[in-house]
C-alpha cells in the first residue's frame, strides 16, 4: 500500500485524535472509514468486482436458487405421488 503524507490543522489532528481514543481506532482505521464514506457518498467503485456490479446496474442482482424457489411458492420442492 502506497504511503501518502496529509497536512491537517492542529484542531482537526486533536478532534481525529480523541476520537480514535474513545473508539480504540487507529488513525489509519479512521481514515479508511472516512474514505470509505467519501466513495460511498459519491457512488464511486473500489476496485473492479464493484466496478463491474456498478457498470452491470440492477441486473448485477444475485439471486440465490434456494432463494428463488421458496419466493415462486416452493416451486423447486418435488410433488408427492
Amino acid at each position: 500500500m502506497p504511503g501518502k503524507r496529509v497536512n491537517i490543522d492542529d484542531e482537526t489532528w486533536t478532534a481525529l485524535d480523541l476520537l480514535g481514543k474513545d473508539r480504540m481506532a487507529s488513525f489509519q482505521e479512521l481514515a479508511d472509514e472516512a474514505f470509505a464514506d467519501l466513495l460511498k457518498k459519491h457512488r464511486r467503485p473500489v476496485g473492479l468486482k464493484a466496478a463491474l456490479r456498478q457498470s452491470a446496474g440492477s441486473s448485477a442482482e444475485v439471486v440465490r436458487l434456494t432463494d428463488h424457489a421458496k419466493s415462486r411458492g416452493g416451486a423447486g420442492r418435488k410433488r408427492k405421488r
